[in-house]
């Protein structure tokens, strides 16, 4: 129990104790309140900046302005993530200093253990440096179908570390950047849809490419494919001469990503056009030549 004289003898400390504790605290609330306010205000930025980009390119065409905002979200999330990183941490490390914890050994420690790391770690040091030059090149932004290392996919994040695609399984593809050796994008700016249409040898190659061009210029009148098509068709001529069939290319230019849906279009309505106009897409055929039989019979 203490008496009124043993209180009176430590209530100058307990009141400079109190004062100090209450002061400390204080100033861990104001640096933290002080941390999340310069997060919110960093983040506004962010979005300010990325109205900024977005409104200078306004006037580009619409291919251009889906490239620009995909490249933008990319690099705005990459920096919001360091920046929040950073700034807490820096409240972390300020609150601990508060507390009395010295924090210059600490720091040091972390230092020689990031350095012990970082010789164990190497891939993930080459994964965070492939990673930086991936997005400051813009070779790839978040919402493209890209191809990495031979899997095809729709981008879903990029982060400094890794990449992540979704097939069109729904299967998610998580790739490190120090793994990725080869990369295939194919909604950059545009798309093209490239196939081939065989027709028999007894048909005119040039009445054949006059109806795909009609078709073509068919969809282009529909409202619903009209703005996912760009240039007109390009019908390269006869590719290739087959065992039953005269190979004819072409190809169709489109916004990105929508090359597939336009090319099961455009060759559903080709079918049914070479249907109308007579025009025969042939099969495999054989002929057996019977021993000492007359007339070859076809099969």
């Amino acid at each position: 129990m203490f008496s009124a004289e043993s209180w009176e003898q430590w209530k100058p400390i307990f009141y400079q104790h109190g004062a100090q504790a209450a002061l400390s605290l204080l100033h861990i609330i104001v640096v933290v309140i002080a941390g999340w306010l310069v997060v919110r205000a960093l983040r506004r930025l962010l979005v300010q900046f990325e109205r900024v980009i977005t409104h200078h390119h306004a006037g580009d065409d619409a291919i251009a302005r889906s490239a620009n905002e995909r490249r933008v979200k990319t690099l705005s999330g990459v920096l919001r993530t360091i920046i929040t990183i950073g700034t807490w941490a820096l409240v972390i490390t300020s609150c601990l200093n508060e507390f009395g914890i010295n924090i210059g050994p600490i720091l040091a420690g972390v230092g020689i253990a990031g350095l012990a790391v970082g010789f164990g770690a190497q891939n993930l040091v080459r994964d965070m440096i492939s990673g930086f030059f991936l997005i400051l090149e813009n070779n790839v932004r978040v919402g493209d179908v890209a191809t990495v290392n031979g899997v095809g996919g729709s981008v879903e994040s990029i982060s400094f570390r890794t990449m992540i695609l979704r097939d069109v399984a729904g299967v998610v593809h998580v790739f490190p950047h120090g793994s990725i050796t080869t990369l295939a994008n194919h909604t950059m700016y545009w798309s093209a849809y490239v196939f081939t249409i065989g027709v028999s040898y007894s048909e005119d190659v040039d009445r054949t490419m006059a109806v795909m061009r009609r078709v073509y210029e068919d969809l282009k009148a529909d409202p619903a494919y009209a703005p996912r098509l760009l240039d007109p068709i390009e019908v390269f001529g006869i590719d290739d001469f087959g065992p039953s069939q005269i190979v004819i290319k072409a190809r169709l230019k489109t916004v990105p990503g929508e090359q597939w849906g336009v090319g099961r279009e455009y060759r559903r309505r080709l079918k049914y056009a070479f249907d109308r106009e007579g025009i025969v897409i042939p099969y495999p055929q054989q002929t057996i030549h019977l021993e000492g039989a007359g007339a070859p019979s076809a099969a």
